[in-house]
């Protein structure tokens, strides 16, 4: 169990954390939410004893561990395995201490002990870790020194899974995975056996991986029971029942205030007006509910529509130097196509982007695009491109030397930057401001197609449904690299596989991808085969409940059916017998009364016959046409 009491911390005259309570279950998974900069990193800092709080206290289990990510990834020559295999430093101590160890009897309680914490399977679950992570077998005896910065932190969140800490934070760990990595995090998390504290802005994983929510904002910590849109609907519940509350308590107030104000100086109302002057004073004020809606991103709209295809690769190769990297490429990009690029980091999906958008050639085949055409190509090492020193305004200047000042602070303002960080230099910008920056002059002209690769890294939750906004009214083509899987849910709807020097399209969703990272070809297909049986049956049920409810609706249509046929064989029948009693012509001398009623009766009876056939036809019509 964590607690979190009466918690204080402050970075200079901000108050970041006031008074904050929150208790978590033991073996909780929580996801730790909050807009950028509300101090959520802090906290967690807080927690592990990295900061000392102004006033209240942290309490965990004595003797727990607690485990998060290195803040630099290791970069030696030992092995990726050893580097993991080290972060359990009881198996670690206990191996060495075997190797030293003389007496039998301390020598069997180590081995008790090993065998107790798994040691004998430690390589088998490091590797299964390291190779969820996107580290094959070759890879996994290659030193860290031999990876860039982004790998060796997978490195550095292998070694920590490992050690299996009974309290686990993770912050951002998806900011340096992709998005096969990231669904393997979702499932691991799920599954993990102790308590994680997880800060995230991945909709999806904190949907998938946790079961609380924990909200920090103003300062205050609130805990919430499920996943992240469960605590968006209680959030927003609780919102609209404290502003009926203060509605309710700021009328209360004014007829008090007001009963104060004309009669605090009358005699006879004075004592009225002391105590109501009294209850205002108790009267604590509700504060509003208000969420800090993130501010809109805008992608400017092309200009002329251009005829499909606007990018037509054949028998394409490409890679870099005498290396290639994709081969034999043979597709077409449309104008209003929104496509995602799947496939693990290093298969090429960057390669992809950079030679449909023109910074890196192909080796052979031919790539046609159309004339005009415009292309934007946001990555997040271009963030690096930005002139530090210079703000917003003044980025956007450069590119209209010519409009007056307020022509160029409202573009700025359509980057969806608050008015005062206008004017802050580039370098002093959060890392979400210089991806809205960054985005805003990439499709500053109105591309035809715009090219994102892993956009939402500095992006909180609402810059990033922002972002889904933007790109779901933006009238070009997009081209989408992401490890947010529910930003590819939410805009694309055409998938391609980028896999063994392949780009093909993928035939599934992203649920089928999924069980093709987690599981494999076999589960996908064993996946889809079900799928198939159930639509079946539920077909089946379909029609068995839709002929059930068809004999519902026919029955009463049957039983007119049936009545017009006993109503005509009687009048038939009727109609038989006035007859062979009229074909006697002694029955008309004998009794021509009797004889003249007879027939009246028949021609009434013929005539009610052919009405009642001619409803039972058109109900026998109808029966058929309902059957």
């Amino acid at each position: 169990m964590l607690q979190v009491s009466d918690l204080t911390y402050r970075i200079g005259d901000r108050l970041l954390i006031d008074k904050a309570n929150v208790t978590l279950p033991a073996k909780a998974k929580t996801g730790l939410v909050g807009r950028n900069g509300a101090g959520k990193s802090t906290l967690f800092k807080l927690i592990t004893g990295d900061l000392s709080s102004e006033t209240g206290s942290v309490t965990i289990p004595k003797r727990a561990r607690i485990g998060q990510v290195a803040q630099e990834a290791p970069g030696t020559e030992e092995t990726l395995m050893e580097v993991v295999l080290k972060a359990d430093t009881e198996r670690s101590r206990l191996l060495a201490a075997a190797d030293t160890e003389t007496d039998p009897a301390a020598i069997a309680d180590i081995h008790t002990r090993l065998a107790d914490i798994g040691a004998h399977t430690a390589e088998a679950r490091a590797g299964a870790i390291l190779s969820g992570l996107g580290f094959d077998a070759a890879a996994q005896q290659r030193p860290c020194s031999s990876f860039s910065g982004g790998w060796r932190m997978r490195v550095a969140l292998a070694a920590v899974l490992f050690s299996e800490p009974d309290l686990l934070l993770l912050d951002e760990p998806t900011n340096y995975l992709d998005l096969e990595g990231t669904l393997w995090l979702e499932s691991y998390v799920a599954r993990y056996p102790h308590q994680v504290l997880l800060i995230s802005h991945d909709r999806d994983l904190l949907n998938k991986a946790v079961d609380s929510i924990v909200h920090l904002d103003r300062g205050k910590l609130t805990y919430y029971s499920g996943g992240y849109d469960s605590f968006d609907r209680q959030r927003r519940e609780a919102m609209i029942l404290a502003e009926k509350a203060k509605v309710k308590q700021d009328a209360q107030r004014q007829h008090m205030q007001a009963f104060v104000d004309r009669f605090r100086y009358k005699a006879s109302k004075a004592r009225q007006a002391q105590a109501r002057l009294k209850m205002l004073e108790k009267m604590e004020p509700i504060a509003a509910l208000t969420e800090e809606s993130s501010k809109p991103i805008h992608f400017p709209d092309p200009e002329g529509r251009l005829a499909p295809p606007i990018i037509k690769i054949e028998g394409v190769s490409t890679g870099y130097g005498e290396t290639r990297i994709l081969s034999r490429l043979t597709l077409n990009i449309d104008t209003d196509d929104r496509i995602a690029l799947l496939g693990a980091n290093g298969n090429g999906k960057s390669t992809f982007a950079k030679l449909i958008s023109g910074r890196l050639a192909a080796m052979d085949g031919e790539i046609a695009k159309a004339s005009k055409l415009k292309i934007a190509f946001f990555a997040q090492h271009q963030l690096d491109e930005l002139k530090p020193a210079e703000s917003a305004v003044q980025h956007v200047r450069a590119l209209m030397p010519d409009a007056p000042e307020a022509k160029v602070r409202a573009r700025v303002a359509r980057f969806g930057l608050p008015t005062d960080r206008q004017e802050t230099p580039a370098k002093d910008l959060s890392g979400g401001e210089k991806a809205r920056l960054l985005l805003g002059l990439a499709t500053f002209d109105g591309p035809h197609l715009l090219i994102l690769d892993e956009p939402t890294n500095h992006l909180d939750i609402d810059s990033r449904e922002a972002l889904v906004m933007a790109l779901n009214e933006f009238q070009g083509a997009v081209v989408l690299i992401s490890h947010d899987r529910h930003l590819v849910e939410a805009c694309a709807d055409r998938l391609w596989l980028v896999a063994g020097g392949k780009v093909e399209p993928y035939d599934g969703d992203m649920e089928d991808y999924k069980r093709l990272i987690l599981q494999g070809p076999e589960a996908v297909q064993k996946a889809r085969d079900k799928e198939a049986e159930d639509a079946d049956k539920a077909s089946a049920q379909e029609k068995r409940r839709g002929a059930a409810q068809r004999r519902e609706l026919l029955k009463p249509l049957k039983q007119k059916i049936d009545s017009a046929e006993k109503e005509m064989a009687r009048l038939q029948d009727k109609i038989a017998k006035l007859d062979e009693k009229l074909s006697d012509p002694s029955f008309f001398q004998d009794e021509p009364d009797r004889a003249a009623k007879f027939a009246k009766e028949r021609a009434y009876c013929e005539k009610k016959l052919v009405k009642t056939e001619e409803e039972w036809l058109e109900l026998s019509a109808e029966f058929e046409e309902t059957g």
